[in-house]
């Protein structure tokens, strides 16, 4: 028989199938092969120019680097302009501006985040903790969600170099603020931090835990909406990833390749989105709530796309889980 569970962070609801144990098959989808790649080193006359880069000593806009930001070619928000606001009758609007960056997260052309090296990995994760703290500085930007679309079912683009993309916003997206209300709720309710609670009560019972490193916890979330969905979460508490200490990004660099690899051994070749989920700019708000910084905690969450999202799902945002996040769970830790 089915659950039905709570997402006690966002207060919404999943159905996860607890019956079914046979690993979801992996959507087929063609792999591109490297034609001609704009993001690899030497190609930089076919970009942008750079935002910000990891050099040697080279100069801006040539080879050298190991990690470079440059604007999207065809950016949904744009920098440049003034922020304001409209009514349309009953309806609200701002103007577009935001900015749209791609993460170029090295010079080689690999296709899957978790064969680059440690140390290439580190500077990918510190160039993120970069461009949200310069980002942070524009009062004019709300949010900045920093993701990953790896395969084509995930939305990713033709080209499979390894990158992340960047989108700062002009207002705080509504899961965001689900995340957030839930956790000023439960910080009102009980005085402590409800991620701090869940790595706690997840280590203890342990058939959701995958694996623990020093400084972080991967773990299937209990309302998980995709099989295979999971949620790392820091043990140190900081309601922003600009706060990440170094030996933090290290760890995470170390754990975050294991895991995908993990992922990878497990399901195959399969799409999959990553996020990493900080807190809003208090820039624009500086009395936002005097509570965020002991209630809100950031976090990773990475969701394979093993299945389309049907009409049920769209209409009354109720996910189904056919693979429960136990199942899931144990399923990885015995490939670990």
């Amino acid at each position: 028989m089915s659950e039905v569970r709570r997402d006690i962070i966002t207060d919404t609801w999943v159905i996860i199938d607890t019956e079914n144990d046979t690993i979801p098959d992996m959507p087929m989808e063609e792999i591109a092969q490297k034609v001609d790649c704009p993001l690899c080193e030497g190609q930089e006359n076919r970009t942008p120019n750079e935002i910000y880069a990891v050099r040697t000593g080279s100069a801006p806009n040539t080879p050298g680097w190991k990690v470079r930001v440059v604007p999207n070619i065809k950016p949904i928000l744009k920098v440049e302009g003034e922020l304001k606001k409209y009514g349309v009758g009953v309806y609200d609007m701002v103007s577009g501006v935001g900015a749209n960056e791609v993460i170029i997260e090295s010079p080689q052309h690999i296709r899957h985040f978790f064969e680059l090296p440690e140390e290439q990995i580190e500077l990918v994760f510190d160039t993120y903790r970069s461009r949200i703290e310069d980002l942070h500085c524009d009062k004019r930007l709300r949010y900045v969600l920093i993701f990953k679309n790896h395969g084509r079912l995930a939305g990713a683009s033709t080209i499979d170099h390894p990158h992340s993309d960047l989108i700062a916003l002009p207002a705080t997206p509504s899961r965001v603020k689900q995340k957030l209300n839930g956790a000023r709720e439960y910080y009102g309710y009980k005085e402590r931090c409800l991620f701090c609670d869940i790595i706690q009560q997840e280590i203890e019972m342990a058939d959701r835990l995958i694996i623990q490193s020093q400084h972080f916890v991967v773990l299937s979330p209990f309302a998980s909406r995709f099989p295979f969905e999971l949620l790392i979460l820091p043990k140190r508490h900081a309601f922003t990833y600009k706060m990440i200490l170094k030996e933090e990004i290290k760890d995470l660099a170390a754990l975050s390749k294991k895991i995908l690899r993990l992922m990878y051994d497990t399901l195959g070749e399969h799409p999959y989105n990553l996020f990493l989920n900080d807190s809003p700019n208090l820039l624009p708000q500086s009395n936002y709530w005097d509570t965020i910084k002991e209630d809100y905690h950031w976090h990773i969450e990475v969701t394979p796309r093993i299945y389309r999202s049907t009409g049920f799902e769209i209409g009354t945002d109720f996910h189904i889980n056919r693979f429960s996040p136990e199942r899931a769970a144990s399923a990885l830790r015995k490939n670990l």
